[in-house]
Parts: structure tokens; C-alpha cells; sequence
């Protein structure tokens, strides 16, 4: 019989800040994160995204450690050691080899890559920094996580694109489900907002280049979106064996009982226009869940602002749940038109979300919400105002590039 997961820390770094309550209080006031870029943006095209504010670091780790980490790895580890104070763990009392850590990024750190290049264009290849390597590959986050807290058991990333937050806190949960841990701690991150970043998926058309209203840019579901907003960020969670957290008295925050993955196998971009992807991961996690279609009260869908994404994620959620009106219960929303597209954070911090979400009894909105497409009018997408609502089931989506589908599904305790 697989064993039990439970949520008992949660920890984030988004557009508005470091801390899980300052991202939750702004969503449940529907506050846009989005603001121009303070990047040279004479040379760009797109001018906005959701950089995360300024800090003080020396909270979270020695500020010369720090230099040496992509900012990346720097909000991981921010996001964890947060996680990690809420979860209250006296870790003396711990065994260390029972614990384990899952945190990837979808493209590591590329700040890190074009400032060294450019030392190598002017100065030479033999003039880079030492700390390169270590600083630019998407693992490190997982390993700097494990050597702050002397964790000695499972160590390791996951990259899939914009599924990567939710492909590693699902597989940490597997982890725990069949016995080879007690403890994991799991998420994703990114800090893409450099002129590669920004150059690379302009050069997609993926972007939104509503450059005048930032805070307008990132409108999913409405018929004058024009792209993704891209952002920074971390998400990270403790998932615990149940009856662990309950023998040293922890405060539970939700269950994960369901987790599906699949692939569409059908573009290195687009999703399946009809979303057969996405629909099978979703059947998954209810399969796993042991939940209903019916049961589910929110889905925090993937909702990027483009069209292609925005249309396939609603077919598959429409076909699988039915329209509002077969199916008045489930309440939608998409809270990428607040945060922006942490990219390869998105999954972990939208797993943060849902279980505010069930916690507080509010869906968050999806602002910007003002001309709905209508190819996309049959879903209740909780538009620009958040909403009451008792949640005791929520199901978090995410979708990669490449296909990859990651499904959460989170019950109260």
C-alpha cells in the first residue's frame, strides 16, 4: 500500500516579493507583479516581465555564497530555506538520509551564460568565471538545497520546460509514496529576465509586447492577449510521509493525492490543439486521486495568455469537467495574468497557490479578463475579481514545451 504525502512548508520567491503571504495577499486582491524591465530595453522589442524585487540576502545565505549562485539558484535556495522554517523540523532529531531534495529549472542559469560569454568574447575563452559551470547548470539549485541542510539522501533536478515545477514535486511525492524517503523537499525556479532570455522567445513570437500597460499584458482567455509574459522566480514545498509529520506534530497543510504526467507527442511548441494531453495527465491524477470530475472544486489552469496554449488547456478542461453549465461546482482561473510565466517555477508556486486557495476558501481571479474569446467562453474563469468559495479538492495544472504534462491534485487535510 503506497504511503501517504502531506504539505507541511511551502516557501516562494515571485514578481512581488520574497514570502508565500506577500504573493497570496496580492493575488487575492488581483495585483499585477508585471512592470517594465530594468534591463537596456532600447535594445529589445519586448520591454516587461515579473522580475523579482530586490532583497536582502544576508537573510537567507551568506552574501559571498551568494555571488556565486545564478539568481536562479539564489531564489531556490530562498524559497527552501523559507519552506524549511515553516515545516519547523528539528533536524538533530532527524535522519538525514531519509530526506531528499527535487528542484529543477527549465533553462538554468542564463544570466550566468551571456555575462561569461561576453568575458570570453573581449577577453578571451580562458577568462570566464571559475564558478561558471557550477552557477549555470540546472541542477545546483537541488544540490546548494542539499548542502544547506545536510540532506544525504536523493539529490537530484528535473528539466521540462514549464512542467518542471510540478514534474519534481510530483515525483518527490513517489518517492515518499513507495518508501525511500520521509521528507523531500520540491520545486522549480527560473531567472530567465536577461537579454538572451528576453531575445530568445521574442525571437519565438511568444511574447507579449503590450510594453505601454504592463500590468495589462498578461491576459489569458481574452481576445486581446498577444503572448506570454515572462517572470522569475522559485517555488518550493516540504512533502512529508503523513504519519512522520504527525508524530512530531506538524501543521498539515493539504494532501497530495493525485499526480498524472503524459506527453502529447505532437510539437516541440504547440500543445495537441484538442488537448489529449493534457486531458489524459488530468485523468491520471483523478485515477489516482480517487476523485471525480465532479469532486474537483478549482483547477489553477496553465493559462499562459497565448492562443494556441489558452484554447487546447480549455478543450481538455471542458471536455473532461463539461462547460458552467453542465457543471456549475468548478471554478477556473489562471494566475499567470498576475505572476507572469515563471517558466520552469511556474508548477511549484502554482502548487503554493491551490493550496492557499483551499486554505483561505478564495479562487483567485484572472484579471485582465475583459473580452473573453470565444473559443473559450464555456469555462467560469473566476474573471478580475477573486471569489468565496469553499475548495476541498483543487487540481493544478502545468504544460512544457516538448509535450510534457504534469497534473497535481491537493484535498484538504
Amino acid at each position: 500500500m503506497k504511503r501517504r504525502v502531506v504539505v507541511t512548508g511551502m516557501g516562494c520567491v515571485s514578481p512581488f516579493g520574497v514570502g508565500v503571504e506577500t504573493l497570496w495577499e496580492n493575488l487575492k486582491k488581483g495585483n499585477s507583479g508585471i512592470r517594465t524591465l530594468t534591463l537596456d530595453i532600447e535594445k529589445h522589442l519586448v520591454h516587461i516581465g515579473g522580475q523579482v524585487p530586490e532583497f536582502d540576502v544576508s537573510e537567507y545565505a551568506d552574501p559571498k555564497d551568494a555571488r556565486r549562485m545564478d539568481k536562479f539558484i539564489l531564489c531556490s535556495v530562498v524559497a527552501a530555506t523559507l519552506a524549511m522554517k515553516d515545516a519547523n523540523f528539528d533536524l538533530e532529531k532527524e535522519d538525514m538520509t531519509r530526506f531528499g531534495v527535487i528542484a529543477g529549472s527549465a533553462a538554468g542559469g542564463l544570466d550566468t551564460i551571456q555575462k561569461n560569454h561576453e568575458v570570453m568574447q573581449q577577453r578571451g575563452y580562458h577568462k570566464c568565471s571559475p564558478f561558471m559551470v557550477p552557477m549555470m547548470i540546472s541542477n545546483m539549485a537541488a544540490g546548494k538545497i542539499s548542502i544547506k541542510y545536510g540532506i544525504r539522501g536523493m539529490s537530484k533536478a528535473i528539466v521540462t520546460a514549464c512542467a518542471t515545477g510540478a514534474h519534481s514535486i510530483g515525483d518527490a511525492a513517489r518517492v515518499i509514496q513507495y518508501g525511500d524517503a520521509d521528507v523531500m523537499i520540491a520545486g522549480g525556479a527560473e531567472a530567465g529576465i536577461c537579454d538572451l532570455g528576453i531575445g530568445a522567445f521574442t525571437s519565438a513570437k511568444t511574447l507579449s509586447r503590450s510594453n505601454e500597460f504592463p500590468q495589462k499584458a498578461s491576459r489569458p482567455y481574452d481576445i486581446a492577449r498577444d503572448g506570454f509574459v515572462m517572470s522569475e522566480g522559485a517555488g518550493i514545498i516540504v512533502l512529508e510521509e503523513r504519519e512522520h509529520a504527525l508524530k512530531r506534530g506538524a501543521k498539515i497543510y493539504a494532501e497530495l493525492v493525485g499526480y498524472g504526467q503524459s506527453s502529447d507527442a505532437y510539437d516541440m511548441v504547440a500543445p495537441d490543439p484538442e488537448g489529449k494531453g493534457a486531458i489524459l495527465a488530468m485523468e491520471l491524477a483523478m485515477k489516482e486521486a480517487g476523485v471525480s470530475p465532479q469532486d474537483v472544486d478549482y483547477i489553477n489552469a496553465h493559462g499562459t495568455s497565448t492562443h494556441v496554449g489558452d484554447i487546447a488547456e480549455s478543450k481538455a478542461i471542458e471536455k473532461l469537467f463539461g462547460d458552467k453549465n453542465q457543471n456549475t461546482k468548478l471554478s477556473v482561473s489562471s494566475t499567470k495574468s498576475m505572476t507572469g510565466h515563471m517558466l520552469g517555477g511556474a508548477g511549484a508556486v502554482e502548487a503554493i497557490i491551490s493550496i492557499k486557495a483551499m486554505q483561505d476558501g478564495i479562487v483567485p481571479p484572472t484579471i485582465n479578463l475583459e473580452n473573453q474569446d470565444p473559443e473559450v467562453a464555456n469555462l467560469d474563469y473566476t474573471p478580475n475579481k477573486a471569489k468565496e468559495k469553499e475548495i476541498n479538492i483543487a487540481l493544478s495544472n502545468s504544460f512544457g514545451f516538448g509535450g510534457h504534462n504534469a497534473v497535481l491534485i491537493f484535498k484538504k487535510p
